[in-house]
């Protein structure tokens, strides 16, 4: 990564970049940009140079593919606390509808239909599609999938390893053809997001900052050869140590000396929310209370309620706004921009408000 920011600019983003992006309670804006009113913009630019082609959004029109709100089903809401959260609800639900009737090109009109799916998991008895999102929650997600699927008698009960390795869980790729299109446009999909910079940073402290067999040798070693000047023998061979600085020099190289991961990949290219309706986007920064309204809509049991610890490395802080200004100090302003750069899309669609810039 060139420590010059206009070549920086030039060669990472090599088109005009958003300057801001809508605040929860802006929706006079959002409309704005739904209606085309900001055409000179950058951020309409930066957004209309994605709308090349939209043959895969074509065709899943021509099939009849579930592009309006449906009502959720809440008959089995029955208490009057939840009324805040539904209609928190039901905003964000339609802002992202609206942003995607107007972009919905923005999606990747390359991808095959099981890579789009990859991600979803499958609750058959209470008809759940739930889209997982890495350091959103998913842990937690999965144990009570487990438990829905009458896997486990708890989610507290249930380790680390049993919900990210064992074949428990069915995927949506699993399926075949019929059976996708069935499920899409029968079950209550969801998604659970947080925002961007917050994640990013959980990732690179959950992955980085602790011994890893995986992520220090594939990825670590690949990132301190790239990006650490004069690095040592020990570290070259290792991969421990990694910077903050140093990942988000990988994360913005066009050329990257490794590829994606699940962990920091954009939500847009993980849960496909422009090409597939999700009747419910739930939140981190509200989890608990968005997961347990979801819990009960379903009909899910009484008793089961979303668990609040945290999955691994529970004696570190939780990352937060706070940890986060810790972590964007040592980088640029220019560097900070372009992580917005990059997330821009998550920014837009599910309406976070710009980070620390």
């Amino acid at each position: 990564m060139s420590e010059d920011p206009k070549k920086t600019k030039e060669s990472l983003l090599n088109s005009e970049r958003p300057t801001r992006v809508l605040t929860e309670t802006s929706h006079s804006q959002i409309e704005s940009l739904a209606l085309g009113k900001t055409t000179g913009s950058p951020t309409f630019k930066l957004i209309e140079k994605h709308q090349g082609t939209k043959t895969l959004f074509k065709k899943f029109r021509e099939m009849n593919w579930p592009l309006d709100i449906h009502p959720l089903n809440k008959s089995l809401v029955k208490d009057n606390k939840w009324r805040r959260t539904d209609e928190t609800q039901e905003k964000r639900r339609s802002f992202l509808q609206e942003f995607c009737k107007k972009y919905g090109g923005v999606s990747h009109p390359q991808s095959h239909l099981f890579h789009m799916v990859s991600r979803i998991y499958v609750e058959d008895k209470h008809k759940i599609l739930y889209c997982e999102v890495p350091k959103a929650g998913c842990s937690n997600w999965k144990r009570i999938l487990m438990v829905l699927n009458g896997l486990a008698p708890s989610a507290y009960n249930i380790s680390h390893d049993a919900v990210h390795y064992g074949k428990h869980l069915k995927k949506l790729d699993s399926f075949d053809l019929k059976g996708i299109y069935t499920r899409l446009n029968t079950y209550t999909k969801a998604v659970f997001v947080r925002d961007p910079m917050e994640r990013l940073v959980s990732a690179f402290r959950d992955k980085f900052e602790h011994p890893n067999s995986y992520y220090h040798p594939v990825f670590g070693k690949a990132i301190i050869k790239k990006y650490r000047p004069n690095a040592c023998e020990e570290a070259l061979n290792n991969g421990s140590g990694v910077t903050f600085k140093e990942f988000v020099h990988y994360l913005l190289d066009s050329h990257r000396p490794v590829g994606m991961d699940i962990h920091w990949e954009k939500v847009s290219k993980l849960c496909y929310p422009c090409l597939i309706n999700y009747d419910f986007v739930g939140k981190f920064e509200t989890l608990e209370e968005d997961a347990n309204y979801f819990l009960q809509m379903i009909g899910a049991p009484k008793e089961l309620k979303f668990p609040n610890f945290k999955d691994r490395h529970s004696s570190d802080e939780r990352t937060n706004a706070q940890v986060v200004r810790q972590y964007l100090k040592d980088l640029t302003r220019t560097e900070r921009q372009l992580i917005y750069d990059f997330y821009y899309l998550d920014y837009l669609m599910f309406n976070y408000t710009t980070p620390f810039l």
